[in-house]
């Protein structure tokens, strides 16, 4: 089946679950957002949640981090230095 992930075709398997696209992405267990036709899929429905012909899926990465300059700059009593 296809189906449109982050914008692009792709072909699947029929029957794909959520958590086994998750799979082959490399992104299992990993902090994620699913979108399928413009409505998330909770974490509880990936392994559950089929894949259609035609659907729309979107997977969004969280990244955690900040801005390394910053805490550069601070003191070890965590305030900011000049």
């Amino acid at each position: 089946m296809r189906i449109q992930l982050n914008g692009e075709p792709r072909e699947l398997p029929e029957g794909t679950t959520v958590a086994r696209l998750l799979e082959e992405l490399g992104l299992a267990g990993r902090r994620v957002a699913v979108e399928v036709n413009e409505e998330i899929v909770p974490r509880s429905e990936h392994a559950s949640r089929r894949l259609r012909e035609g659907d729309r899926v979107e997977v969004v990465q969280a990244i955690g981090g900040g801005a390394p300059e910053e805490r550069a700059r601070r003191g070890a009593r965590g305030g900011m230095q000049p």
